[in-house]
């Protein structure tokens, strides 16, 4: 008998990696980048909130097929970093996670800058997660 190599499916049943798996990989790889200093939730009334390292999948929207999967990840990065350099370093991480612990194939890796963080700022918001 033929042996499958795809991960969807095999003669004793089938594998099906959730959405949420592949966005926590992609939340946690991302936030290993030096310079990222944080995941963004979104626009909510127009300001960026940033969100700790508790909740990974936060700021991060995949689109997961049988083989293949799409990834946008929405950052804050911290003033002063080369945020050209940053994208594409979060890019690299994200897509060298994913096919690892999957096997899935990435097609996509969108980054999307939502704001800048200054170190004080930063400082604060850690001060708070950790109070909380």
């Amino acid at each position: 008998m033929e042996k499958k190599s795809n991960l969807s499916a095999s003669e004793i049943g089938s594998v099906r990696i959730a959405d949420e798996v592949v966005a926590v990989i992609a939340g946690l790889a991302a936030t290993e980048v030096e310079g990222v200093a944080g995941m963004s939730g979104g626009l909510a009334g127009g300001i960026a909130e940033m969100l700790g390292r508790k909740n990974l999948s936060k700021g991060v929207k995949v689109e997961v097929g049988e083989k293949e999967t799409a990834v946008d990840l929405y950052i804050i990065v911290n003033y002063g970093v080369k945020i050209p350099d940053v994208a594409y370093t979060v890019q690299e991480n994200v897509k060298q996670a994913i096919e690892t612990m999957t096997g899935l194939n990435v097609v996509e890796a969108n980054v999307h800058i939502q704001g800048v963080v200054f170190r004080q700022v930063q400082e604060s918001k850690e001060e708070e997660i950790r109070l909380k």
